[in-house]
């Protein structure tokens, strides 16, 4: 296995969403062991866990779990940092010596790890995978254990993005599917000791009415879907 360590500028990251498409499959396996976007090339306060950030890791991570058969693990790195005595910058939660609190990135990395699924999905448009065209990324995978199809999206336009999804399946989906966003209005927004809850995720039900329906994907934002599949 091989651990490789991305710090680079945001958009490295959104451009390289299809990194692992074309890996070779007998080649050796990938551990993302550290990687966090560069808001600015100096460990400084001024390196800021920004929105703009967070998204973009985001976008890279929809590549990681389409070629999960090649990356088998995956860690934002640093992990803490104290508001007065760091040494890098930046980190994914901070604190001083009363509270913490997470960043951007650290609910992006929670939305990806609580809804992995068990098993990867293809999710296409025009037969290839959504990795940056018109600025939106996309990934699926099945949860075995729930029966349930989990999708990732992320737009990283300033604009909405709708469009039409279609689920390729024999059953029925339940009426409603639980949907979390994560997004914010300005890319360079981040979450503060005294300001912790400026990005969060926000959790909402929608109704279905069969394995095709509309989806409208906000300015700059990271959605995640679960979807019931009936048996």
């Amino acid at each position: 296995m091989v651990d490789e360590h991305y710090y680079r500028p945001p958009k490295w990251f959104r451009d390289n969403a299809s990194r692992y498409d074309n890996y070779n499959r007998d080649s050796y396996k990938i551990f993302a062991g550290e990687f966090a976007a560069q808001s600015q090339f100096t460990t400084s306060p001024d390196n800021k866990n920004n929105w703009e950030c967070a998204l973009s890791e985001a976008a890279f991570m929809t590549g990681l779990e389409r070629n999960a058969d090649v990356v088998n693990m995956v860690s934002y790195a640093p992990l803490f940092a104290h508001v007065d005595g760091w040494q890098w910058t930046p980190d994914l939660i901070w604190f001083d010596n009363l509270k913490s609190f997470g960043t951007a990135n650290y609910y992006v990395q929670k939305l990806f790890s609580n809804n992995k699924g068990t098993k990867v999905l293809n999710m296409l448009q025009e037969n290839k995978p959504l990795a940056g065209q018109q600025g939106l990324y996309a990934t699926a995978a099945l949860d075995e254990d729930s029966d349930e199809i989990i999708l990732k999206l992320v737009n990283t336009t300033p604009d909405h993005k709708s469009d039409r999804i279609v689920l390729q399946t024999s059953g029925k989906v339940a009426p409603k599917a639980n949907m979390t966003v994560l997004k914010s209005d300005d890319p360079g927004s981040y979450n503060t000791i005294e300001m912790p809850e400026a990005i969060l995720p926000v959790r909402q039900e929608i109704a279905l009415k069969d394995e095709k329906f509309d989806i409208s994907l906000a300015p700059y934002s990271v959605t995640v879907m679960r979807i019931k599949l009936l048996k």
